[in-house]
């Protein structure tokens, strides 16, 4: 009960700026918890869905390299899904090339990757704004300290200490919300790098299927 009491009285003491540092606080820890879970869900299984992707293909087993990708979430499954239903419908005897293959897994590719991105924005403007709300209020507890002094005609430290409190708690406040926010950011973007290597591989994957069976074909053509 101190520790929250305690809490309340750094709030108030911080004055009206604490507001807008408390509401960059929270809207950055939903994001940070939607991106983490997102991110745990995309990257989940995809190693694995390449390696079984890449055996079903080999194999000739294209229905069950489908239904695989079908069951599996995340951006690359989403790209081997869109490249594998095009190859399907091109075995079936549809008017689909490879580059329409390739024009398929790039569109996915883009709509997956803005998804991956989707809140990183949001993260980077708090991490760069918080620090400039704390020194605005740092700027506004040492106009306050100013003023008291002024309107006392005196220095005396009781007068600027509400005024110097205000200065630091709200700089402390911009800092402890940008620091962690920062570390955040700058792992989510290491994670999706980690993930456009994931989907260009599978796209790659899908193509070598596509070239391994134009090279099947005209090998039969050639017998």
């Amino acid at each position: 009960m101190s520790n929250q009491y305690e809490l309340l009285t750094l709030f108030k003491d911080g004055g009206f700026m604490m507001y807008p540092l408390i509401l960059c606080s929270l809207i950055s820890f939903g994001v940070i918890m939607a991106k983490a879970w997102t991110l745990s869900v995309a990257h989940r299984d995809s190693q694995r869905l390449l390696a079984e992707i890449e055996d079903l293909g080999v194999g000739g087993r294209l229905e069950d390299a489908i239904t695989a990708a079908e069951e599996t979430r995340g951006p690359v499954a989403a790209i081997l899904l869109s490249g594998l239903r095009r190859l399907r419908d091109r075995r079936a005897g549809a008017r689909t090339d490879g580059a329409d293959i390739k024009k398929a897994i790039a569109t996915t590719g883009v709509i997956e990757l803005d998804f991956l991105e989707r809140g990183l924005p949001v993260l980077g403007t708090i991490a760069n704004v918080a620090p400039m709300l704390g020194f605005l209020g740092t700027v506004i507890g040492m106009i306050l300290a100013f003023q008291a002094i002024e309107i006392a005609g005196q220095v005396d430290p009781q007068l600027v200490a509400s005024g110097i409190k205000v200065a630091l708690i709200t700089t402390a406040a911009g800092l402890t919300i940008a620091i962690p926010v920062n570390v955040a950011y700058n792992y989510f973007v290491t994670r999706i790098d980690r993930l456009i290597l994931d989907m260009e591989e599978g796209a790659q994957e899908v193509l070598g299927l596509i070239w391994g069976i134009e090279d099947a074909g005209k090998l039969k053509e050639a017998s």
